[in-house]
């Protein structure tokens, strides 16, 4: 590596993921793991890896964990990671080769999205920024997710990360039920003019799950994938649905509460 590079992952109960994506760090000197408690056999799988430092923190938001990462690193450079990222080795190679000198911040990566270690022609997986300046970064929480702000020049690498997320289904359910909840609220107290164009589409309830189908199944192409395409459409078209039922009941909630405020008050 001609620029020296520290890993940040978070982790909670990674054990059918992270041991892959620590597979392809072993170029790294140290690696920082910011675990929340983790109940399952991650931290195990951690001690596999010798140059891999784990600090335990209660999870209070992506952002919040994020940042507290950060302040754990000694290089310049971060690669932050989640624990179901791994790297092609193209793209190792390619990071190997990048000029510390040169007058980038920060860099962004494509994804290959992957149903069952099975790569699919095209998912709704957008580039995220990995690789960055550590003074020059900050996490901020953006509905039920993370986004870092990076300060400065930015550029697209040529190599990309499987996203290959191998927990069971039922995770999948929590973790929809949570994330929603967060993201119906978010949408609902945004502006219009402060809002993506599909999450502007997301907020009208009746359309999104529609065009998720369609668009992955017919213009993406995922039909010509097999069970791990239909498996992915499905995935994303009910990850809509909910979203759509969370924003119906806090529309009806709000009438609710508006009612019973208009009782009491006469």
């Amino acid at each position: 590596m001609l620029i020296e590079i520290t890993p940040l992952i978070l982790t909670f109960n990674e054990a059918p993921n992270l041991r892959r994506t620590l597979e392809q760090l072993t170029w790294a000197r140290e690696i920082v793991i910011v675990d929340s408690f983790s109940t399952d056999e991650t931290s195990a799988i951690a001690r596999n890896f010798p140059q891999v430092r784990v600090v335990q923190r209660k999870f209070d938001s992506f952002a919040g964990q994020c940042n507290f990462g950060l302040a754990q690193i000694k290089t310049e450079w971060v690669l932050s990671l989640d624990a179901d990222y791994v790297l092609s080795p193209e793209l190792v190679d390619e990071i190997g080769r990048l000029d510390g000198n040169a007058d980038v911040t920060g860099y962004q990566v494509r994804f290959n999205y992957c149903i069952h270690g099975r790569r699919l022609r095209g998912s709704l997986y957008p580039p995220r920024t990995v690789l960055y300046r550590k003074d020059k970064a900050l996490y901020r929480n953006n509905g039920h997710g993370h986004r870092v702000q990076i300060i400065g020049p930015m550029r697209l690498l040529a190599g990309r990360i499987d996203h290959d997320d191998r927990k069971p289904l039922d995770r999948w359910f929590g973790e929809q039920i949570k994330y929603t909840r967060q993201e119906a609220k978010f949408l609902l107290a945004t502006p219009d003019v402060e809002l993506k164009w599909a999450d502007r589409i997301r907020r009208k309830i009746i359309l999104a799950p529609a065009l998720v189908f369609f668009y992955t199944l017919l213009v993406k192409g995922l039909i010509l994938d097999g069970w791990p395409g239909w498996f992915y459409v499905f995935q994303r078209t009910l990850a809509e649905i909910i979203l759509s039922l969370r924003l119906i009941e806090e529309k009806l909630k709000t009438k609710d509460d508006a009612q019973t405020k208009e009782y009491v008050e006469s």
